[in-house]
């Protein structure tokens, strides 16, 4: 005989449904979270100079450093590539030679393409060119005391060589070998001696350089006398300054908070909605200042670097050799590497294709790798630049000093402002418009400034895609 189940069933409620117990309790919230936000690293680690007035002056002494260091060119409609004649006054010699001078030097220049491994300029031979790297890149190589080849340095578009040995006519100390295909410009030295011949001008100049008597420094120099005995007249000098020194005005990020007094008057509790909406306004003010402060035309750090400050890499991703490059720049007490997280990834891997590992710091809370002690902190304001067709991307690897007493960089910001919220920030009302909308100003002042040329330095086109195979 069998038995069936019998169905149990379903229970009746016996207690309250968390449902309907939602109603009545309070709920646990965060204040409003923002993806954009960073640590804004180079903002914490800069030593910040508080204005009494808007503008800061850097006075120097007298020095002979121009712009950027490189010579510009330009593709005409016929596809030739030129020279901007203006931009030749990078090249020493012709620093203070007259426009039309610099215009026929520019047309005088020959184009020629050098295909990768190719010999562009040999050692010991004869100065009769100036070249100019139009397109690619190219290596500068010596040999050294001990008989062994050595990489003197990594040349791309707009570097010049060698200027010296062509303005005196003396052999070039080095080669010159093409590692990519490269377009270069030469201008041949009989086009600049039949010129100083009619311009007496650039004749005292190339005379100078011949004689040796151009400053050899990038400052003018004080005459000292040293390790000399008895009663010898000693040298009379000065120190010379320049005579227009450069100021920073303050720069401004602003917009304008909006927020309506229905919300601001009655959705208020727990959470002050003003407030709220004011601090992810000044986060994202902040984030731009960071931006401005890297990458500004005028006053950003990257785009002030003196010529003598820049690196290229060696292969692309940046290895301990680019790094200690870097510090050869800036020995002078450097205080932080400032990279793209990428850019440390890649770095990072290199150290362990070498069985090198970086130490680990820690500074602000969070563990930071270093190389040779000092730390590799991170910015996504360092763009990646890159295309639709290749890897992205290159980014730029920034070493500074800090501190006005090191003659380093530095933040600039007003000492202090009205309605001021934070140091160098300021939220003013603007009073409330006929559709009850309440409007508040937010403000932000600053600027960065190097003290002098090696208080910063770059490595340029950094590649982070690059990755190896340790099995």
């Amino acid at each position: 005989m069998t038995t069936e189940a019998v169905p149990q069933s379903q229970p009746s409620q016996q207690s309250l449904s968390t449902a309907a117990a939602r109603n009545l309790a309070t709920t646990t919230k965060t204040v409003p979270q923002m993806l954009g936000t960073t640590p804004r690293y180079l903002l914490r680690a800069l030593p910040w100079v508080d204005l009494e007035a808007g503008v800061y002056r850097v006075n120097r002494r007298r020095g002979f450093m121009l712009g950027d260091g490189l010579v510009a060119t330009y593709v005409d409609g016929d596809g030739s590539t030129r020279v901007i004649p203006e931009d030749l006054r990078e090249v020493a010699v012709l620093s203070q030679v007259d426009g039309p001078v610099l215009t026929a030097l520019a047309a005088a220049f020959t184009e020629r393409e050098v295909a990768a491994g190719e010999l562009i300029a040999d050692a010991d031979a004869p100065a009769g060119q100036l070249h100019l790297i139009a397109f690619g890149r190219a290596e500068k190589r010596a040999t050294n005391a001990y008989g062994d080849d050595t990489l003197l340095a990594v040349l791309g578009e707009g570097d010049v060589f060698d200027a010296a040995a062509w303005a005196a006519g003396t052999t070039v100390p080095y080669r010159v070998k093409a590692v990519t295909g490269c377009t270069v410009l030469s201008l041949d030295r009989r086009t600049l001696v039949e010129l100083a011949d009619r311009e007496p001008a650039l004749r005292a100049r190339l005379d100078e350089f011949t004689a040796g008597q151009a400053p050899a420094g990038p400052e003018h120099p004080i005459a000292l006398r040293s390790g000399h005995s008895g009663e010898p007249y000693l040298p009379e000098t000065f120190v010379d300054y320049e005579e227009s020194p450069r100021e920073y005005e303050l720069s401004i990020a602003q917009t304008v908070l909006k927020v309506h007094t229905r919300v601001a008057d009655i959705y208020n509790s727990d959470m002050d909605q003003v407030q709220a909406q004011l601090r992810l306004t000044v986060e994202a003010l902040r984030e731009r200042q960071e931006w401005e402060m890297l990458n500004h035309p005028t006053y950003g750090l990257l785009g002030n670097v003196a010529p003598a400050q820049r690196v290229r890499t060696r292969g692309g991703a940046p290895t301990p050799d680019d790094l200690d490059e870097l510090l050869t720049r800036v020995w002078k007490q450097p205080a932080f590497f400032l990279a793209h997280p990428r850019a440390i990834a890649a770095f990072g891997r290199e150290c362990t294709r070498r069985g090198v590992p970086p130490q680990i710091v820690e500074l602000f809370g969070s563990p930071f790798l270093t190389w040779r002690g000092v730390p590799l902190l991170p910015s996504d304001k360092l763009d990646l630049k890159g295309s639709a067709t290749s890897a992205p991307g290159t980014t730029n690897i920034l070493l500074m000093r800090v501190g006005e007493e090191r003659q380093g960089v530095v933040g600039l910001r007003p000492a202090k402002v009205p309605d001021e919220v934070e140091p160098g920030l300021a939220v003013r009302a603007m009073g409330v418009d006929r559709q009850a909308i309440t409007s508040y100003l937010v403000t932000a002042y600053f600027s960065a400034a190097a003290l002098v040329d090696d208080a910063v330095a770059v490595l340029q086109n950094v590649e982070v895609s690059t990755y190896h195979d340790y099995s």
